[in-house]
C-alpha cells in the first residue's frame, strides 16, 4: 500500500518538473540558505540522489571527491566540472565476495561524462545527458536523460524540493523496462575484458526504464532523499553479494561543512549504506592569499616647477648605469625579484629580472614597475620588463611611467593599464646591458620529506612510499644547470605488491616493482641542462645524465612560441638506455630512439589544449592529446589519453594509456605568495604502451606563463 502511494506522489510530482504547472511558483535565482552552495552527489559520485542521477551541474570549476559503501560495493570518485555544462568523473569500484571469474573482490575503474542541455528557469527543468561507464568493462555502463526541478516545500514546510525524473539505459534500464526504443541490442557486462575502449556500440541501447526521486532540502543542514532505481543490480545479485528487495531507496545526508557533507542510507530494502563528499573549489583557496603591499609609486615632479629634477645630465656619466643596478637590486630583492640585466638610456631603461616568488609574472611585473619608478631619474619616461625564466627571457611588457603615476588608484586601473601596455617578443640578449654581479654561480639545496603514492593495485589500491629527499641544483653560468636528487626510503608499501605485470612490449614502464624492491636509496635524477634563445620567438634545450627514475640518456628540444600567439610549436629528440633497478649508476641494456612533435594552443578562459605525435620509449608510434584547465590561481586539472600502433591486446589491461592531470600551488594552502605546486598524474593503469620520456624542465611550461595571454589572464594582480 505505501509502496503504491510512494511510486504515484513520486511519479506525480516528477512529471510536474516537464510541465509548466509548477511555473506559477516561479523559481528564484537568490540562495535560500548558506549552506548547501553546491548539489549533493549520489553513490556513483556525480550529481544525483541515490543510485540515480540529477540533472544538477556543479558550480564551475568545482571538484568533488566521495566514497560510498553498501552492500559490499565500495566506490570511490573524483568528479570535475570542466565547464559550467561539461562535467568528467573517474571512479574506482570494489564488489566484494564476487567469488567468481577468478576475483574475490573485484575492482573496475569507470569513466563518466556529463553535459547539461538546459540549466533550470522559470519555466523549465535543468536537463542533463549522460554516459555512466562509458569506456571501461562495462559492469557499470548506463546512459540516461534526465530533468531536475526546485520547487518550494509545500503546506509551509521548511526548505526546497528538489524533484528529478529521467530516462535510463544500460543499469538504469534493468528493471522497470517500458521498451527499447533507440535499439534492442546492447553487449553484456564481460569482467574479463582489458577495458579501456569506448562502448559506443552500446550507448542508449537496450531496454530502458523510467526512473524519479526527490530531495527535501529541510535547511542549511539537512536533506532527505528518496528514489526509485532501476537499477536491478544483476552482475551482484546473482553472486550473491547482497539481496534486493525492492526498488526504493531511502536517505539522509548532513551538511557538516560548505566542503564536506555525510550521508547515511537505507537501500533496496536490504542494505545499508554511507557516504563522504569532500567538495573544493580550485577559485576559493583554503588560506585566503595575503601580500604585503608594496611602496606606492611616488610621482614625478611637475616639469615646470621642477626643472632640475628632470635634467639628463646624469646619463652622461659613465658610472650611472652601474649605480642604478646597484640601488635598483636590493629594492628588488626585497619584492622577491632578482635583477638579472639593465639597459638604461636618457628616457627608458629594460630591466630583466628573475621572479622568485610570485606564481602571478602580472605581479611580478607590477612589482618591478613600481621598483623602478622609485629608482629611476626622472626622465625615465618608458619602462621595458623582462621576466626571465632560468636563462630565457620570455617577452617584453612596455609600460610608461606616466601611465603608472596616472593609474594606479584608478577606477578599474589593472585593465586601464593593460590596455595602454605593449606586448613584445624579447631579444636573445641586451647589447650594452649590465648584468647583475650576485647571480652566478649559485647553489641552492633541500632536504625534506617525499610521498611516492602507487594506485590500483588489485591486492591493496592505493600504496605508498615516503622517505627523505636530498635535492640539489646549481647554477654555474647563465643558462647550465646541474641538478639531482636522492631518496632514501623510510616506510611504505609499494615493494610488498605481488603484481609483476606480463607484456608482449619491452618493459619500460612494467617493471616499476622491480624498481621498487630494488633498493631503499636511489639515484631519482642526475643531469645537466643547457638552454637558451637562438631567436626571439625560438626556445632550446639540451638535457644529459639520468634523466628520470628508469632512464638515463641525451635529450634536445627547440619550442617556437610567439608572443603574442596563442599556438606553439615544438620538437623533441632523445637517446635514452634503460637504468638498472637499483637506480644507482649502472644501465641495463634496452635502449630506445624516441621524440615527438608538438602543438599547444591556448584557447583562452583557462583552457589549453595540447597534441604530440612520435615515437614513444617501447617503440610504439602514434599519439597524445591532453585538455587541461589552469585558474587564475595556478590550479590545474586536466586529462590525457594516448593512442599507438600498439593494439589491445599487446598494450593488455587497460587498452590505451590515459589517465588525469593535478597539479596545485603550494600558496593555496599557506596563504603566502610561492611559485611551488604538488603535482600528481593519476592512471587506471600503467602499461608499456604510449610511455613517454619524464625529461626535467620541458620548455613550454617555463614559456607560456610569462608571454601576453598568460599575463593578461592575470593582469588583475599587477597592482598587488
Amino acid at each position: 500500500m505505501l509502496r503504491d502511494i510512494f511510486r504515484k506522489t513520486i511519479f506525480a510530482a516528477a512529471l510536474a518538473t516537464l510541465g509548466t504547472a509548477g511555473a506559477a511558483q516561479g523559481i528564484d535565482d537568490t540562495p535560500r540558505f548558506r549552506m548547501p552552495v553546491q548539489p549533493s552527489l549520489n553513490l556513483y559520485g556525480s550529481p544525483g540522489l541515490m543510485d540515480v542521477p540529477t540533472a544538477e551541474a556543479l558550480p564551475d570549476g568545482q571538484l568533488a571527491v566521495s566514497y560510498s559503501f553498501f552492500g559490499g560495493v565500495s566506490r570511490s570518485a573524483m568528479t570535475f566540472q570542466f565547464s559550467p555544462r561539461i562535467s568528467a568523473t573517474f571512479r574506482y569500484v570494489g564488489i566484494q565476495n564476487w567469488n567468481s571469474n577468478g576475483f574475490d573482490t573485484y575492482r573496475d575503474r569507470n569513466f563518466d561524462i556529463r553535459f547539461l542541455l538546459r540549466r533550470e528557469t522559470l519555466y523549465w527543468p535543468a536537463i542533463t545527458v549522460g554516459l555512466q561507464d562509458f569506456a571501461g568493462t562495462g559492469i557499470n555502463a548506463a546512459e540516461y536523460v534526465v530533468a531536475t526541478r526546485t520547487f518550494d516545500s509545500p503546506l509551509s514546510l521548511p526548505g526546497t524540493l528538489r524533484v528529478t525524473a529521467g530516462l535510463g539505459w544500460g543499469r538504469l534500464g534493468t528493471d522497470g523496462s517500458i521498451g527499447s526504443p533507440l535499439g534492442n541490442v546492447r553487449p553484456s557486462f564481460d569482467p574479463n575484458s582489458k577495458g579501456g575502449t569506448l562502448a559506443t556500440d552500446q550507448w542508449f541501447r537496450g531496454p530502458a526504464a523510467p526512473f524519479a526521486g526527490i530531495e527535501w532540502q529541510i535547511d542549511g543542514r539537512w536533506a532527505l532523499k528518496a528514489e526509485l532505481s532501476t537499477d536491478a543490480y544483476t552482475p551482484e545479485t546473482s553472486r550473491g553479494v547482497f539481496t534486493r528487495k525492492s526498488r526504493f531507496n531511502f536517505g539522509a545526508e548532513y551538511q557538516h561543512s560548505p566542503r564536506l557533507r555525510l550521508g547515511a542510507y537505507w537501500m533496496y530494502g536490504a542494505e545499508f549504506g554511507l557516504s563522504v563528499q569532500f567538495q573544493i573549489n580550485p577559485a576559493q583557496a583554503v588560506t585566503p592569499l595575503v601580500v604585503a603591499g608594496p611602496r606606492p609609486i611616488q610621482p614625478r615632479p611637475e616639469l615646470t616647477t621642477s626643472p632640475d629634477a628632470w635634467s639628463e645630465e646624469w646619463s652622461r656619466s659613465a658610472s650611472a648605469p652601474q649605480s642604478i643596478r646597484d640601488a635598483l637590486a636590493p629594492a628588488l630583492e626585497k619584492e622577491g625579484l632578482s635583477l638579472d640585466q639593465l639597459s638604461v638610456s636618457t628616457n627608458s631603461a629594460e630591466l630583466r629580472f628573475i621572479n622568485r616568488r610570485y606564481a602571478s609574472d602580472a605581479a611580478a611585473i607590477g612589482r618591478a614597475a613600481r621598483v623602478m619608478a622609485q629608482q629611476l631619474p626622472a626622465s625615465v619616461e618608458t619602462f621595458r620588463l623582462v621576466v626571465v625564466e632560468n636563462n630565457l627571457a620570455l617577452s617584453t611588457i612596455i609600460l610608461r611611467r606616466s601611465d603608472l603615476e596616472a593609474l594606479e588608484f584608478a577606477p578599474n586601473s589593472a585593465d586601464a593599464l593593460l590596455a595602454v601596455a605593449g606586448f613584445s617578443e624579447a631579444a636573445p640578449d641586451l647589447p650594452g646591458a649590465i648584468y647583475s654581479a650576485d647571480l652566478y654561480p649559485s647553489l641552492a639545496y633541500s632536504i625534506g620529506p617525499y610521498v611516492t603514492p602507487s594506485y590500483f593495485d588489485p591486492d591493496s589500491p592505493i600504496r605508498a612510499d615516503a622517505g627523505l629527499s636530498a635535492e640539489f641544483r646549481y647554477r654555474f653560468a647563465p643558462g647550465w644547470l646541474v641538478a639531482g636528487e636522492v631518496q632514501h626510503r623510510l616506510v611504505g608499501n609499494i615493494s610488498d605488491s605481488r603484481r609483476f605485470a606480463n607484456s608482449r612490449l619491452p618493459k619500460v614502464r612494467t617493471d616499476a616493482l622491480r624498481y621498487a624492491q630494488a633498493g631503499d636509496t636511489t639515484l631519482r635524477n642526475l643531469y645537466i641542462s643547457k638552454q637558451w634563445k637562438p631567436r626571439a620567438d625560438t626556445y632550446a634545450r639540451v638535457s644529459a645524465g639520468y634523466l628520470e627514475a628508469m632512464f638515463g640518456g641525451v635529450s634536445a628540444e627547440v619550442l617556437w612560441k610567439p608572443v603574442n600567439s596563442r599556438l606553439a610549436l615544438g620538437v623533441e629528440a632523445n637517446y635514452v638506455r634503460q637504468r638498472d633497478f637499483e637506480q644507482r649508476l649502472g644501465f641495463a641494456d634496452y635502449s630506445a630512439a624516441t621524440g615527438h612533435v608538438s602543438a599547444y594552443y591556448e584557447f583562452g578562459g583557462g583552457y589549453h589544449g595540447q597534441l604530440e605525435a612520435g615515437r614513444y620509449l617501447a617503440g610504439d608510434v602514434g599519439g597524445t592529446a591532453t585538455v587541461t584547465r589552469e585558474f587564475a590561481n595556478g590550479w590545474r586539472v586536466g586529462g590525457f589519453f594516448t593512442l599507438t600502433d600498439v593494439s589491445a591486446a599487446d598494450f593488455g589491461e587497460g587498452s590505451f594509456d590515459k589517465g588525469i592531470l593535478l597539479s596545485i600551488p603550494v600558496s593555496w594552502f599557506i596563504g603566502q605568495p610561492s611559485k611551488r605546486t604538488v603535482s600528481t598524474t593519476i592512471r587506471p593503469i600503467q602499461r608499456d604502451g604510449g610511455a613517454r620520456l619524464a625529461v626535467p624542465g620541458r620548455l613550454y611550461e617555463q614559456v607560456r606563463h610569462g608571454h601576453r595571454s598568460g599575463i593578461a589572464a592575470d593582469f588583475g594582480r599587477v597592482w598587488e
